[in-house]
């Protein structure tokens, strides 16, 4: 019986490092292709079909930021792990606000760069935490929320949402008006409650909060320190 490989696409353009990270993932049965340049991404991204994708920031065509915008524009499910040598705590944040799921400074451990994707892959399939009516339309204020489409629907607009907005939608519709406390959330759909994906979840709150925005009865409320509420009058 044959065994699906997980298709990751590695952005690098330092050839050894390139070679290196792109050998080892196979050696770790991942199916994996190397980019050099943020062209040569795109290019293979419009070709084929991958689970994640791990970006350098710095490329000499294009910097990793503004290859993760254009990616996430046309393929917002698809996910991805910033790599850097710039250690500053701005860099990080700006990698999570353009929608990044993890974060590695250089030089890479390659058995914690397993280790992460093996955690981040394994996060990104169905779980038994999704709501018990996650096939049932749900009502949000003036929205309907479909789990199992993963659509929130306004009027005639549709929204189509990723899957870690579905999750955490999910999520606080099931415990609406109730507080969702920042740590059960990041357990829950992160994995770790850390300093890193507590600012992602921030990231993923604003968009959901976007989404909501046409139905003023609807609020996504933060208390300090606490978590969310999603208040529907």
């Amino acid at each position: 019986m044959l065994i699906k490989k997980n298709k990751i696409l590695l952005v690098e353009d330092d050839e050894s490092l390139g070679y290196l990270l792109s050998e080892y993932l196979k050696i770790k049965d991942f199916d994996v292709r190397w980019a050099p340049t943020g062209k040569k991404a795109l290019d293979l991204v419009e070709a084929h079909s991958y689970e994640l994708v791990i970006l350098d920031v710095m490329l000499p065509d294009i910097d990793g930021f503004t290859l993760a915008q254009k990616i996430t524009t046309n393929y917002p499910d698809l996910p991805f792990i910033f790599l850097t040598a710039r250690s500053l705590k701005i860099d990080v944040l700006k990698g999570f606000s353009v929608g990044a799921v993890d974060y590695l400074k250089k030089p890479i451990d390659e058995e914690e760069l397993v280790a992460r994707i093996q955690v981040l892959l394994s996060r990104l399939q169905p779980t038994q935490t999704e709501p018990e009516t996650q096939g049932d339309l749900h009502s949000i204020g003036k929205y309907t929320f479909n789990f199992k489409s993963q659509e929130l629907i306004f009027e005639d607009e549709v929204i189509h949402l990723t899957g870690r907005e579905n999750e955490l939608l999910g999520y606080l519709v099931q415990n609406k008006n109730g507080l969702c406390s920042h740590k059960d959330i990041l357990v829950l759909l992160w994995g770790k409650n850390d300093y890193f994906n507590r600012k992602s979840l921030n990231v993923f709150i604003s968009h959901l909060r976007k989404y909501l925005s046409r139905d003023p009865n609807i609020k996504i409320e933060n208390l300090h320190k606490k978590g969310f509420v999603l208040k529907i009058n």
